[in-house]
């Protein structure tokens, strides 16, 4: 019995070393799989944004991603739960930087506060241009995926910005109007150099992706739209 026991507690070292060889692996694994589907999502994001949900693919996604097309939907079986992992995941970035943003910006008020969100915003589109085509191919009508999108990523976005506009309004910095068509006449101001920029290129050699341009042009927004509101509520 002593020896049976012995033998016993010897493999259990073995055992152990084992289960511990195994987590490194385990864990190249998942972030294997994590490039995968970041990989699988960036490409998508450009699809879509692109050619809508309706005449993109799924084939078409895996050649902008350099994958065989098993491989999308081993992560993503259906090609609307891709679009919506692509939007939950353009959201989650902006939510993001909105968060580090605002540790920075703590002690503004309201209307400095929507001056900082909505310049982080629209930094988000200078360098995801994408991001508005993306929304607009399926803002166009009335479909599934654009009421799963007003429940699901735009209801925090509107969570968090309609009350700022509100306080705003409440201190006199902003006009009585619906809260919600300033944050709309905003996100069009933010949509801008995304949606009209190889437009204004051809037309003036002017190129949108150009930094100082992007700063020329959100200082302009600057001053008319929140300049101007700080003044009306001196």
């Amino acid at each position: 019995m002593a020896s049976r026991s012995t033998s016993a507690a010897g493999k259990r070292p073995e055992q152990g070393a084992s289960t511990e060889a195994g987590r490194p692996r385990r864990r190249a694994e998942q972030q294997r799989s994590q490039a995968t589907r970041e990989t699988i999502l960036s490409a998508a994001f450009a699809e879509f944004a692109e050619k809508g949900f309706e005449t993109a693919s799924i084939r078409g996604i895996a050649d902008r991603a350099g994958v065989q097309h098993p491989l999308i939907t081993y992560h993503f079986p259906s090609k609307d739960l891709l679009w919506r992992a692509t939007a939950e995941a353009t959201f989650a970035r902006i939510r993001q930087e909105w968060d580090e943003q605002a540790v920075r910006d703590t002690g503004l008020n309201p209307l400095e506060r929507l001056r900082a969100e909505y310049g982080v915003l629209f930094r988000h589109t200078v360098r995801f241009p994408d991001f508005h085509r993306f929304m607009r191919q399926e803002a166009s009508t009335h479909n599934p995926r654009l009421r799963w999108a007003a429940d699901t990523v735009l209801k925090p976005l509107l969570d968090r910005l309609l009350p700022q506009i509100a306080a705003a309004q409440d201190q006199g910095l902003l006009p009585e109007v619906e809260p919600i068509l300033f944050h709309y006449m905003m996100v069009s101001l933010t949509a801008t150099l995304s949606e009209f920029g190889p437009e204004m290129e051809v037309t003036s050699g002017v190129p949108a992706d150009r930094a100082d341009v992007a700063d020329a042009y959100w200082g302009l927004v600057d001053r008319v739209v929140f300049a101007a509101a700080d003044q009306s509520g001196d």
